[in-house]
């Protein structure tokens, strides 16, 4: 790998940093705030509905500009919708502008891979953004269930700023303040970002013309016989995934009888298991055997379910460390053969995009229905077990619907494909 690679991984790995620790921070903010419980997943849900209402925009974004200087300018985004929380603009509205500022930088982020490396290097390129990714979840989740706590809030409250005169009032605009200086960093890092010289056809601007060409990039990849299945697969992980974060945030609550600041730590112990799971399938499984990983996903669904009968701290880690692991090792091949398919087919910016509106639709979906159930005040266990079943159910259909299309054609013999 180049040294341009590792710079966009620094910029990802404070950027990704950054958003976790401000999930939790907000958690915290609509504890202080009184909230109803059902309120705690529509923060995800919020931040990601801008991955699905601006789809159609942003991979034009991305391809119209240097993908360093996007990611520069999206970072700035998620920045503001810090500020926005820090002067107590409301926890759904600020992490929503964050949200905005994401959707905006992962086309980019994604993107700029396909430019930078050869097909062949995408597998290890996605493990190690992965697993850079899910350090990054774990650090920020385990940062942002400290930076609520009690004893770090006191200390981080006789803070003070000499060149600003300025000193946090509340134990929120402590734990913000520290956010956003790990968004700095990772502006910073932004603009270390190299050109890679690849430059796309004049972008369209008229907006109706948009949402066309991406009626038909999202068309073009559900009809490709390996795009559908790698599609279809990462959909159900990112949805699957933005439900479980939550989750394990209940079940420790009622089955470990943890506090939140303690239960974010589960969220870092799942993740640790996607950055193993992560870095093996960058070593082991070639691009050519990316779909030979899908019966991960179905023993996956399967353990999730045995959530049920853990009630010990020591059972819960090796269990969610495994959990984390299957989907890091069936999830990062099947990104980069999607990366691999949409590359050839169109632009990188765009078939990032039709990458994110899928995945987040299903992440808006999952949310949606979950925040549902717990309205309805439904037991944990029931919500892990129905979870599980619709994991593993999902893809047995789809290692069916592949199984369908090799009898037809073969369509491994499309990867390593040279662009159309």
């Amino acid at each position: 790998m180049n040294r341009g690679f590792y710079t966009i991984m620094a910029a990802q790995f404070f950027s990704s940093l950054a958003d976790n620790a401000l999930l939790i921070a907000a958690i915290a903010l609509l504890m202080e705030m009184s909230s109803p419980t059902w309120m705690t997943p529509l923060l995800k849900l919020f931040f990601v509905l801008s991955y699905v209402l601006l789809a159609p925009f942003v991979g034009a974004f991305a391809d119209s500009l240097p993908k360093g200087r996007v990611m520069f300018v999206t970072n700035l985004i998620k920045i503001l919708g810090c500020v926005m929380m820090f002067f107590s603009i409301h926890p759904l509205l600020s992490y929503a502008m964050v949200g905005f500022g994401a959707a905006a930088y992962s086309p980019a982020k994604y993107g700029i891979l396909t430019e930078l490396l050869p097909a062949e290097k995408l597998v290890a390129a996605n493990g190690w953004i992965e697993g850079l990714t899910v350090s990054s979840i774990i650090l920020g989740t385990v940062m942002g269930g400290a930076l609520v706590n009690p004893h770090v809030s006191a200390v981080l409250l006789t803070l003070h700023v000499p060149m600003l005169n300025w000193s946090p009032d509340t134990p929120t605009q402590a734990a913000l303040s520290v956010i956003a200086g790990l968004y700095i960093v990772a502006t910073i890092f932004n603009l270390k970002i190299p050109d890679t010289g690849v430059r796309y056809p004049h972008q369209e601007r008229n907006p109706v013309k948009l949402v066309a060409d991406f009626a038909r990039c999202n068309s073009t990849l559900w009809k490709d016989k390996l795009g559908q299945i790698s599609l279809a697969v990462t959909t159900l992980f990112w949805g699957a995934g933005a439900t479980l974060q939550f989750i394990v945030l209940k079940w420790a609550e009622k089955s470990l009888h943890m506090p939140l600041d303690k239960a974010a730590i589960l969220q870092g112990v799942v993740a640790v298991g996607v950055a193993i799971g992560a870095v093996a399938a960058a070593h082991f499984v070639p691009l050519k055997k990316s779909l030979s990983v899908m019966p991960m996903g179905i023993i996956m669904g399967l353990v999730v379910m045995s959530m049920t009968l853990v009630h010990s701290i020591w059972v819960a880690y090796p269990l969610l460390v495994l959990i984390g692991a299957l989907s890091g090792y069936f999830v990062v091949p099947m990104n980069a053969l999607l990366q691999h398919r949409g590359h050839v087919l169109m632009s990188a910016g765009h078939s990032i995009a039709v990458q994110n509106y899928n995945e987040n639709l299903s992440v808006l979906t999952m949310l949606v229905l979950y925040a549902v159930m717990v309205k309805l005040n439904l037991n944990v266990n029931l919500v892990i077990v129905m979870f599980g079943v619709f994991v593993s159910g999902t893809m047995f259909l789809v290692m069916r619907k592949h199984a369908a299309n090799q009898r037809e054609h073969d369509s491994l013999a499309l990867i390593g494909e040279h662009k159309h």
